[in-house]
């Protein structure tokens, strides 16, 4: 559904209220097309291709693959992680305060957990030649994440040409769901076993705005383990930064 340049309140309470939820309990997932319109849009890819340009971005983590296996089998892009307060990221500090209230809204609406936090943005670009990443869930071993929140950034996508679907295996399901990473498009989903995905190679450059939304409970339960694991090994996981926003109060 497209979006005004403005979302009011009422248009982000009914957005949410409407849409979104009701879509994750029936489906597990939901994508919105112009969220943010044409202006701040472009303003957003702008930022991006310029930390792309500046070599701000890296070869993306693995959570712990078996010995032997390359990265670039298992994913191919490059990543940098950021709070949106940086400078030259004021425009994606826009777009994230937007998706927080658009989850706040959501948030008591989705069960009896508690969506109180966020991850930083992990910024995104899969360079076009023919990278992608395998068939995962992003939070198989309950590390709190509870939503995940994807921002696509590319403007006249070709499927047939460029390649980059995410496709998403929903748990339970005897169906898949292709989601073509257009421009100013968001797309939210479970995090966990819910929603197995993998990005489709990609033949032109793509890039992607992802966030995490943490369950308040499970998250913190899992950095308990985490520093009980890291007293004894000093070893260090993938998965987002353990720097988190809390999501300002409902709309």
């Amino acid at each position: 559904m497209p979006i005004t340049e403005q979302l009011s309140h009422t248009d982000l309470e009914r957005l949410a209220l409407d849409r979104v939820v009701p879509a994750l309990l029936t489906h597990g997932f939901y994508f919105v097309d112009g969220l943010l319109g044409e202006v701040a849009g472009a303003a957003v890819l702008d930022e991006v291709k310029g930390m792309h340009g500046s070599g701000a971005l890296h070869d993306g983590r693995l959570a712990g693959s078996a010995p032997g296996v390359q990265r670039r089998t298992i994913r191919g892009d490059k990543t940098a992680w950021v709070s949106g307060s940086e400078r030259g990221c004021e425009a994606i500090g826009f777009l994230l305060n937007l998706i927080d209230r658009l989850i706040s809204v959501c948030a008591g609406r989705l069960g009896n957990k508690v969506i109180r936090e966020r991850s930083q943005a992990m910024v995104a670009c899969y360079p076009g030649n023919g990278a992608g990443y395998v068939k995962h869930v992003d939070n198989p071993n309950g590390d709190g994440r509870r939503l995940t929140c994807i921002y696509y950034l590319n403007k006249n996508w070709n499927v047939k040409e460029h390649g980059g679907v995410l496709r998403i295996f929903p748990d339970g399901k005897a169906y898949v769901a292709d989601i073509k990473p257009l421009f100013d498009r968001l797309l939210v989903f479970w995090s966990d076993r819910r929603n197995p995905h993998e990005v489709q190679p990609s033949f032109s450059t793509r890039y992607a705005i992802t966030v995490w939304y943490f369950d308040s409970e499970e998250r913190a339960e899992a950095k308990r383990r985490f520093q009980k694991v890291t007293a004894t090994t000093h070893s260090r996981t993938a998965g987002p930064p353990d720097c988190e926003k809390t999501l300002p109060p409902g709309v």
